[in-house]
C-alpha cells in the first residue's frame, strides 16, 4: 500500500527565477531577501532531494546493489540530513545565512559526478544481468524523473549562490545571444572532435527573426542549459561527418545551424551530413541503456566524445525543463536535423517537474503490458499454409 505522505516541489516560471535573484542581488547583498530565498529553499530543496530518494528505492534491487548507484544514494543521504539541519534555525540567526549558502556549494559540488556516476552503475547492471525489457523501461522511467529533479535542484541552488555578475541574474542571461551560444558550443566540440579525428567539420550558422527581422535573436534563458544539449548535437554530428568522410577527397561536409524565432517557439537546427540513422533505432538513441560508441572510462583525461549512452536524453531533459523540447529527424544514408525546441516567452518558461504519486509508484510494480499491435518479426504470417481444399 503506497501510504506514504507525498509533498511535491513547486513549479517555477522562468520569470521567477529572474524576480526572485533580482531582489537576492541588487549589486549588493540584500539581507532581506537573502532571508526569503533561505526560507524557501530550506523547505523546497529537502523536498524535491526526498521525492528523488524515495522513488530511487522503487527501483529493482539488482540494480540498487551496483556500488556506483549506492555511491550515489550515498551523496543524496548526506544532502538531505544537511539541509534538514537548518529546518528550525531562524533567518534572523546572524551565522544562519552564511552557514547555508557554504552548505549548497557543498551539496553542489558533491553532486557534481552524479550523472556519470549513474551511468557507471547501469553500465555495471547491464554487465551482470544482461538486458531486462521491464527493468530497462523503469530504468529510463526513473533516470528521466531522476535527471530532471536534479537539473532543477541545481538550477535553485545556483540562482541562490551564484555571486552577482553584470549581465546575468544567478544561472539566468535575460538577454541570452542564442548565436553566441551555438558558436561557443561549436567550438568546444570542435576541439574535443580533433582530439580524436583530428580534423572536424567547420559551421554554417544562419538566423531567421520572425519577430524583429535583422536583429540577433536573444532570450531569458539559462546559457549554460543551451550550451549542453547544442555541445551534445555538435559532438554527435561531428562524429558522425567523420566517421562517414573520413578520407573523402572532398572533405568533411559542413555542419549548419539555423536560428529562428517566432511567435511562440525558439528553435535551432543542427543538420549534418553524417548518413542518418535508420527510424527504428530513432527512439534507441533516447535509451540511457543504449549507445552506439564504445564504454569510456570514467578516469580518462580526455572528453569521452561518445559511450555512456546519456548524452541525448539528458539533453531532451534540459530542453523540457522550460517546456521546449529536442527532437530528431533523420534521412538514412544522408544525416540527421536535431531540432531544440524553446518557448519564445520567458513567462511561458516554467518547470516541468515529475510528480511523485501512485501512477509513479504503480509504474514500478506493474509488469509490460501485452502489445496491442502486430509484431513485424511475426506478420504477414506464411499464407500458404491456409489454402483450400479442392
Amino acid at each position: 500500500m503506497f501510504s506514504v505522505q507525498i509533498v511535491n516541489a513547486t513549479n517555477l516560471v522562468n520569470k521567477n527565477f529572474v524576480h526572485f535573484k533580482k531582489k537576492i542581488f541588487t549589486g549588493r547583498r540584500d539581507n532581506a531577501c537573502e532571508k526569503t530565498s533561505y526560507m524557501f529553499l530550506r523547505k523546497e530543496l529537502p523536498v524535491r532531494l526526498a521525492n528523488t530518494m524515495r522513488e530511487v528505492n522503487l527501483l529493482p534491487d539488482k540494480l540498487l546493489s551496483q556500488p556506483s548507484v549506492k555511491l550515489v544514494q550515498k551523496w543524496y543521504m548526506q544532502s538531505f540530513f544537511e539541509l534538514l539541519e537548518f529546518e528550525n534555525r531562524k533567518p534572523d540567526d546572524p551565522h544562519a545565512l552564511n552557514d547555508f549558502l557554504e552548505t549548497l556549494i557543498e551539496i553542489r559540488n558533491r553532486h557534481n559526478d552524479v550523472v556519470p556516476t549513474m551511468a557507471q552503475g547501469v553500465i555495471e547492471y547491464k554487465e551482470k544481468f544482461g538486458f531486462d525489457p521491464f527493468v530497462s523501461s523503469n530504468i529510463q522511467y526513473f533516470l528521466d524523473r531522476f535527471y530532471t529533479n536534479r537539473i532543477s535542484f541545481r538550477m535553485l541552488i545556483n540562482q541562490h549562490s551564484t555571486s552577482p555578475h553584470p549581465k546575468h541574474i544567478g544561472s539566468i542571461d535575460p538577454n541570452c545571444n542564442v548565436a553566441e551560444v551555438v558558436t561557443d558550443a561549436y567550438e568546444t566540440a570542435k576541439m574535443v572532435c580533433e582530439q580524436y579525428y583530428s580534423a572536424a567539420p567547420e559551421l554554417k550558422i544562419e538566423e531567421f527573426n520572425a519577430k524583429a527581422p535583422q536583429k540577433p535573436i536573444q532570450a531569458v534563458y539559462v546559457p549554460s542549459h543551451l550550451f549542453h544539449m547544442l555541445f551534445e548535437l555538435f559532438k554527435n554530428a561531428m562524429r558522425a561527418t567523420n566517421e562517414l568522410h573520413e578520407g573523402s577527397k572532398e572533405g568533411l561536409p559542413l555542419i549548419k545551424a539555423k536560428v529562428t524565432l517566432g511567435k511562440e517557439d525558439l528553435s535551432v537546427k543542427i543538420s549534418d551530413r553524417g548518413g542518418g540513422v535508420a527510424l527504428r533505432k530513432i527512439d534507441r538513441l533516447f535509451n540511457y541503456t543504449y549507445s552506439t560508441a564504445p564504454t569510456p572510462s570514467l578516469d580518462s583525461k580526455r572528453v569521452p566524445l561518445a559511450g555512456f549512452g546519456h548524452g541525448l536524453p539528458i539533453s531532451r531533459l534540459y530542453a523540457r525543463y522550460f517546456q521546449g523540447d529536442l527532437k530528431l529527424y533523420s534521412m538514412e544514408g544522408v544525416g540527421t536535423d536535431a531540432v531544440i525546441y524553446l518557448k519564445a516567452l520567458s513567462s511561458e518558461s516554467f518547470e516541468r517537474l515529475p510528480v511523485f504519486n501512485k501512477s509513479a509508484w504503480r509504474h514500478y510494480q506493474g509488469g509490460p503490458g501485452a502489445d496491442d499491435w502486430s509484431n513485424p518479426s511475426k506478420e504477414p504470417r506464411d499464407a500458404s499454409k491456409y489454402k483450400a481444399k479442392r
